[in-house]
């Protein structure tokens, strides 16, 4: 299966996540107030997600590596989980940059 960004409602708000094709999650967005922006969000990650000056690189507050997905203005337009090494978060950086430009969105609201 292909990689999607599955649009989805957490009670009166809106979120997506990057699915890739084995079904793992590689980005989440924050929660959105409206369906709309979370749309503008998903716009967002296609446009920015093949640069690589987007990503920053961290470690969580626990040590694990992680990296945040960010806009042209800064923002933080996604968030990835936590794993294991650095190089298996540059290996979800690589997935993030193949996948988010051309992933078709899943709206389940």
């Amino acid at each position: 299966m292909a990689a999607r960004y599955v649009l989805s409602r957490s009670g009166s708000q809106f979120r997506f996540v990057l699915k890739a094709g084995n079904h793992e999650t590689i980005l989440t967005s924050e929660l959105y107030n409206a369906k709309g922006s979370a749309e503008d969000g998903i716009e967002s990650v296609k446009k920015n997600s093949a640069l690589d000056e987007r990503y920053e690189r961290k470690d969580s507050s626990n040590g694990k590596p992680m990296f945040n997905l960010k806009a042209s203005n800064g923002q933080v337009i996604g968030t990835s989980e936590l794993y294991s090494s650095e190089s298996a978060r540059d290996g979800g950086i690589a997935s993030v940059k193949a996948n988010g430009p051309t992933a078709e969105v899943d709206d389940q609201t």
